[in-house]
């Protein structure tokens, strides 16, 4: 049966601006690419296809292709990062910074966002708010593993993506129990994505009627005297 929006699938995919590797789900090609991250979670991606869960021009690829096919597809600019937009270059008094800034330093501004270091020149901080890949033409490699239909993968999957951790889930005629593993809400990955995914959980996965997020506190281990 083709894929169609709203499916739930598993995803392999690795993306390239000519012949250099810049995301995969392999950790084999993230170590030949030389981007490999430790602490990094690689295999096959859960998603929602037609939620931008993944580029909007692998996104739209994957509608109407059937579990287990593979192919590759070219991605340009509009459907990827977008265009450059040179107004998005802005330059800063390097007073503005609390750190010292040096080209190529992610920074975040609060009216502004996240952008990089472009230049330091002076005592002024030139500063590009465009994403890294904007403007460039993409290709992603791609293999659709599997349609994933259990309610419980479904959920478990859109944890892992947006949080980037396995957590201990169970469900039980509609009711859902997430186990946080702890210190997770001093997590601010956690913190920017959990009300994303609680509104995508009931949004997107049917039977999903009422979510209970767990964290359990344990008393520090005494020191003997």
């Amino acid at each position: 049966m083709a894929i169609k929006e709203g499916d739930f699938i598993r995803l392999s995919y690795t993306g390239k601006v000519g012949d250099n590797v810049f995301d995969t789900t392999s950790e084999d090609e993230a170590k030949k690419a030389a981007i490999h991250n430790p602490d990094a979670s690689y295999g096959p991606v859960t998603i929602c296809v037609g939620q931008k869960h993944v580029i909007v021009g692998l996104d739209e690829e994957l509608v109407g292709k059937k579990a287990g096919a593979k192919g590759t597809v070219t991605v340009e600019p509009d459907k990827a990062f977008g265009q450059r937009d040179p107004k998005r270059v802005k330059s800063f008094p390097k007073s503005q910074f609390k750190e010292k800034p040096v080209r190529g330093m992610p920074v975040r501004l609060e009216e502004e966002g996240e952008g990089t270091v472009a230049d330091v020149i002076g005592s002024r901080v030139v500063v590009d708010f465009n994403a890294p890949l904007a403007g460039q033409t993409l290709t992603y490699e791609y293999e659709i593993e599997e349609k994933v239909t259990e309610p419980l993968d479904q959920l478990r999957g859109l944890v892992k993506l947006y949080a980037g951790k396995d957590m201990e889930i169970a469900m039980d005629d509609g009711k859902t129990t997430v186990t946080l593993p702890p210190g997770i809400n001093y997590d601010r990955r956690w913190l920017l994505w959990r009300g994303r995914i609680l509104h995508e959980g009931f949004e997107l996965i049917k039977g999903l009627d009422e979510i209970i997020l767990v964290e359990t506190f344990k008393s520090p281990e005494k020191k003997e005297e």
